[in-house]
């Protein structure tokens, strides 16, 4: 175990818990505003469309886009299984505000791997640059107010295809910038959502993004509920979902493995605020992240019954000077994890080499019944910036493996009524008591692997 002199814990008194601190801690985080429920299917359809055979994708994105374009607000366009087939093979599409996008049970939408498609005029998609911002999405919801994607089908981002005109994929070439300094891969996102409102994403699966499969930009309003993401672990830059500058946002009952963050929670270009992300299950990833970008503020964030079944990560905090700011009221609650490198990681110092003045401050972080088994190997960071910038973070109900690891600088550790094991350095002699340990049997629930023969 290793511990910092510029740690300070302090262990609640057992009769006194309920009058102190940790009670205001665990109340100033609520999320999601809104009273949000499973979103039902929309109804009715404006248009229904199959699949033609021989069709070329940029015949097919037309097909699709005109008929989005032409539904009224409040409708969907629907995509189904027809005599020729089941998979439509598209180029970029943009729904409009307010129209729905269904794909049928069994259909799947496909991007088709052309660089050339998703280009923003400057010739750099499907190649590695300093920016990484050459390429349109493959699906696109902007300046909209409702609307989304419905449906029991799948959205393709064929990531693992060789890219035409070119000798890689897309993921071969995330993977080569990697060695290039400052290489950036410019590859589409999946589904892009930027500046919009009451949006909803349900029930859909998403598969093999080339990057990001969800991004929310500045959108007030989004439910994400009972989707699928399934991306191999291998695959570079494939976020799950990623909210930035935007508030009230609920991601629930849903299932992620993928090769980077399952959800990362950023703060790039305005604050992102009452988040609510509960019921869900993340297998290979990085884990539950927020970060690194948080330099507009991230507070009011509730993560409740969250399974974490072998991302590397856990529960995960991370920025640095160059892009750090204010992240607080952070509530944990109800959360299983098994082999994971690092159950709990919040550092302030994620890229070491960073330069900037804008430190990252992690305020009232409260873990409550907390429980991380068979992580003999595994890692608790709790890293603070400096004496006036500690990681300020309550554990109540919280279990490690009995062999964890703590790694702690400039942390200030309040301990709860239902006590932290096993206990940390400088502990000895406090009245804490050994948490009950949480039954996560129930938990551990195989990944909901795609049917083929519907």
């Amino acid at each position: 175990m290793v511990i910092n002199k510029n740690t300070l814990i302090r262990v609640l008194a057992l009769s006194a818990c309920s009058s102190t601190l940790l009670v205001c801690l665990v109340a100033q985080a609520a999320g999601d505003r809104r009273e949000v429920k499973e979103p039902e299917p929309v109804q009715p359809v404006c248009a229904t469309l199959y699949p033609e055979v021989g069709q070329d994708s940029i015949t097919t994105q037309r097909d699709i886009q005109q008929a989005l374009n032409r539904c009224p607000a409040g409708q969907a366009v629907q995509l189904s299984k027809g005599p020729s087939g089941s998979t439509f093979t598209s180029g970029p599409l943009q729904i409009p505000s307010g129209v729905f996008l269904r794909l049928d049970q069994g259909t799947v939408l496909a991007a088709d791997p052309n660089p050339e498609y998703y280009d923003t005029g400057r010739g750099r998609c499907g190649t590695i640059d300093k920016e990484g911002k050459g390429c349109r999405p493959f699906i696109q919801i902007k300046n909209s107010q409702g609307g989304g994607i419905q449906g029991q089908g799948m959205i393709d981002g064929r990531g693992g295809d060789t890219m035409k005109g070119q000798a890689e994929t897309w993921w071969a070439m995330a993977r080569r910038a990697q060695s290039i300094p400052g290489g950036k891969q410019n590859a589409p996102r999946l589904v892009q959502i930027d500046h919009a409102s009451d949006i909803i994403i349900h029930g859909i699966r998403l598969h093999n993004s080339p990057n990001f499969h969800i991004v929310l930009n500045h959108v007030k309003g989004g439910t994400i509920w009972g989707i699928v993401i399934d991306t191999p672990a291998s695959a570079r830059n494939t976020d799950g979902i990623d909210p930035g500058a935007s508030q009230d946002i609920t991601i629930a009952q849903s299932f992620i493995r993928t090769g980077d963050d399952n959800i990362a929670i950023k703060a790039g270009s305005g604050p992102t605020e009452h988040i609510s992300i509960t019921d869900n299950h993340f297998y290979s990833g990085h884990g539950m992240s927020i970060g690194s970008e948080v330099n507009a503020g991230v507070r009011d964030v509730v993560v409740h019954n969250l399974t974490l079944d072998g991302t590397t990560s856990g529960l995960r905090i991370k920025s640095d000077v160059s892009r750090g700011g204010i992240v607080r009221d952070i509530k944990y609650t109800h959360i299983c994890m098994r082999n994971n490198r690092w159950p709990i990681s919040f550092d302030t110092r994620y890229a070491p080499k960073a330069v900037g003045d804008s430190v990252p401050e992690y305020r009232n972080i409260v873990l409550n019944d907390v429980h991380s088994t068979n992580s003999v190997t595994g890692t608790v960071l709790l890293r603070g910036y400096d004496s006036s910038h500690p990681v300020d973070v309550v554990m109540d109900g919280v279990t490690f493996s009995p062999d964890i690891t703590w790694r702690t600088e400039f942390l200030h550790l309040t301990v709860g009524k239902k006590g932290l094991w096993p206990a940390p350095p400088g502990t000895a002699g406090f009245p804490m008591a050994k948490p009950l340990q949480a039954d996560c049997s129930g938990k551990w629930v195989p990944f909901p692997e795609r049917d083929k023969t519907r």
